[in-house]
């Protein structure tokens, strides 16, 4: 019994150790905003938090002092057998959390119109627009004005709002990045719209949160924030050499495939998004059932039809 206690009191000692240790290795991208919409969604998860803790603690804290005060070694503590109802208890029982809801309504339901997706942000700078195709399993990113494409990188100039357009050639899907802000859903034949910036340089994760088959694990995109200058300069490499992104192309890229690195079109057909769309030009095959699910990944290709940059 005595080596039992003090098993058990050095593992109740070691527990915090493990939790922290646990924790190390979680990413806490939605609290490290990197741009105006992740640090509205930031905002509004702490202060969420806030208010409901507010309730939390001293409801946690009333039901512990409340069992340690009519524990039976207590002789102080009084029973009231006939004790049945009290106006002011009902009174703090109710409106506590009553305006509790009331306040965690109200911030959430501002926070939720500010950082509406189709919102454009407020800046001095016109926004560079990006059209955005989810695919098996990869996305495809066009950048409609400069005639350019990527696959599986996303490039963009800090401090200028991006407006992007998105959309499905497969089934419905997920875009997210968490350090820049919302995430907002790819769907077949519909365009969604989402507004992001980048307040300076860096690099980013980007991921599919949608499970859409058994490549899905490998859908992650690179999200590169660069100075306008390094970002045009990064315009004139793509356009100096590689594949164009045609029809005929978008159908071999469109098939379920895995990309083992990120690659660049060097000019895009005019009108291929709108075409993707609407369906002119057909949607991938979609994930096909198997009776062993592992067989998909294993075979499938790891396509590369442009150019690597």
């Amino acid at each position: 019994m005595i080596l039992r206690a003090a098993v058990r009191r050095f593992v109740l000692r070691l527990a915090p150790l493990g939790a922290a240790l646990f924790l190390g290795g979680c990413d806490w991208a939605v609290l490290n905003p990197k741009g105006p919409i992740a640090d509205g969604n930031a905002t509004l998860l702490v202060d969420s938090v806030a208010i409901m803790l507010v309730i939390v603690v001293p409801t946690i804290i009333a039901t512990l002092g409340i069992a340690w005060w009519f524990r039976s070694s207590n002789q102080r503590a009084f029973y009231l057998p006939d004790w049945e109802y009290s106006g002011q208890l009902e009174l703090i029982v109710w409106a506590i959390p009553l305006l509790t809801i009331m306040l965690l309504g109200g911030v959430t339901w501002i926070g939720s119109y500010d950082l509406d997706p189709a919102r454009p942000l407020v800046s001095k700078e016109e926004p560079l627009n990006v059209q955005v195709v989810s695919l098996d399993w990869k996305w495809l990113f066009i950048y409609p004005d400069q005639h350019v494409a990527s696959v599986n990188r996303l490039v963009i100039p800090a401090g200028i709002p991006i407006r992007f357009a998105l959309t499905s050639g497969s089934v419905m899907t997920a875009f997210f990045v968490p350090r820049l802000g919302s995430m907002i859903y790819t769907m077949n034949r519909m365009r969604t719209q989402l507004y992001l910036a980048a307040d300076e340089p860096g690099v980013f994760n980007g991921l599919a949160t949608q499970i859409s088959g058994d490549g899905f694990a490998d859908m992650h995109f690179e999200v590169e924030a660069k100075s306008p200058q390094d970002f045009y300069a990064w315009l004139g490499q793509m356009r100096a050499g590689g594949p164009a992104l045609t029809p005929e192309s978008y159908i071999q890229l469109s098939q379920q495939s895995i990309v083992p690195k990120p690659f660049t079109f060097q000019t895009v057909s005019e009108g291929l998004f709108e075409r993707i769309l609407d369906q002119t030009l057909p949607p991938g095959p979609g994930p096909v059932a198997e009776t062993d699910p592992g067989l998909i990944a294993a075979a499938t290709p790891r396509l590369c039809v442009g150019r690597r940059n």
